[in-house]
């Protein structure tokens, strides 16, 4: 791993666990094991990181989305764009933290930029989801938009506060707890399970 892809990682984990104003560009450069000058010359300044940080960030999920919108067909994807949202963060579940951590600090900031990356595939999955209530095979009082964005929340929520309440489950079967700071999968399979149950025609 390259030397910028790494700060962006460890300010990512950084950013989520302090926030941006509780992390000092110092903290970064130990955690990635370069002097602060190195991290400079990458990111001229904590805004700058911090830009790059979410840009970065969105712009990953952003590629993601639309190659799955193109691959799979209409009546599959609203599934796919799930189980790809869960394994976005399954992956790196600072992402989720930082966001709901951004959302609270930076309101204005991250309106600007969840129009910009989430709305053109939030249009094409309601349309999706208007397509399927108009031929009977999804509940019709669904509100497609603000439907998407529940679910949205519910996702973005359980990689936040997940692997703090997910002790309240005990063991997870066989396998025993999962490791600190990942999800428990019986928290995911269940949001799916709610998420589809929702959109079930009565």
């Amino acid at each position: 791993m390259d030397v910028r892809t790494k700060i962006l990682e460890e300010a990512t984990r950084l950013f989520a666990a302090h926030g941006v104003d509780g992390t000092a560009l110092q903290e970064i450069a130990d955690a990635v094991g370069v002097k602060k000058p190195s991290l400079l010359y990458h990111f001229p300044s904590k805004e700058a990181l911090h830009a790059s940080v979410l840009e970065d960030l969105l712009s990953r999920w952003n590629e993601i989305v639309p190659r799955l919108l193109h691959a799979v067909a209409r009546e599959d994807r609203f599934d796919a764009v799930l189980d790809a949202c869960i394994a976005f963060f399954t992956a790196d579940p600072d992402r989720a933290r930082l966001l709901l951590r951004e959302a609270i600090d930076r309101p204005g900031e991250m309106r600007a930029l969840l129009s910009t990356h989430v709305t053109p595939w939030l249009g094409v999955m309601a349309e999706s989801i208007k397509k399927a209530q108009a031929d009977g095979s999804m509940r019709k009082t669904v509100d497609a938009e603000a439907y998407i964005l529940q679910i949205i929340h519910m996702v973005i929520g359980t990689f936040t506060v997940g692997a703090t309440v997910q002790v309240l489950l005990g063991h997870s079967g066989s396998n025993g707890r999962p490791k600190r700071g990942s999800i428990d999968p019986r928290l995911t399979a269940e949001l799916k399970r709610v998420a589809r149950i929702a959109l079930k025609q009565e």
